[in-house]
């Protein structure tokens, strides 16, 4: 859909100090693991950090092409299913914080979205918005751009909470569930 940005920033969901539980190589052949997700593009990503240093979750570490700090090198982009029970369970309060921090990034996303086809708008590809909430929309934004969520809101009658649907759309691409990607760069 759209020109992505390369991740410069993560955050960290699970540090695995000794990598991963089903790794047999002999201990001190495996490398600490850290499993996080790209603060722009929601990319799942595994890291291998420095020597010596241990990540926390929540925490943010710099990934771009200048020198790092933590992050030794990026093993490559994982699966949802790849991700450690417990990275699957911050994974979901990372997308809720990510999206309510970026929130001008998301109301752009109601200002301009397009026709995906002749018979469905993308907008549509939102979780519990429909034709009807999607003309809604389209004529709300004609006389003026919306500003933020609660400006969609007050403007769109019964429109479910467009913050939570833009979390749950995020979500659903994220688990693979998804054949047009919006938000997610896999």
């Amino acid at each position: 859909m759209l020109m992505r940005k390369k991740e410069e920033e993560a955050i960290v969901l699970d540090f695995l100090p000794n990598g991963y539980l089903f790794d047999s190589r002999p201990s001190h052949m495996k490398t600490a693991i850290a499993q996080a997700v790209g603060k722009e593009n929601f990319t799942l990503l595994e890291l291998v950090p420095k020597k010596g240093i241990f990540l926390q979750p929540y925490e943010d570490v710099y990934i771009g092409e200048a020198k790092r700090d933590k992050v030794h090198h990026i093993n490559g982009k994982i699966s949802f299913d790849k991700l450690t029970q417990t990275a699957k369970a911050e994974l979901q309060h990372c997308v809720k914080q990510l999206v309510h921090k970026h929130e001008g990034r998301f109301v752009e996303f109601f200002n301009k979205a397009q026709p995906l086809s002749t018979r469905m708008h993308i907008i549509e590809l939102l979780p519990g918005v429909g034709k009807k909430h999607m003309w809604e929309i389209v004529e709300g934004r004609r006389g003026e751009p919306f500003k933020n969520f609660e400006d969609i809101k007050k403007r769109v009658k019964l429109m479910p909470d467009p913050e939570t649907a833009i979390q749950k759309r995020v979500m659903q691409e994220l688990t693979g569930t998804e054949k047009h990607l919006l938000f997610v760069d896999k």
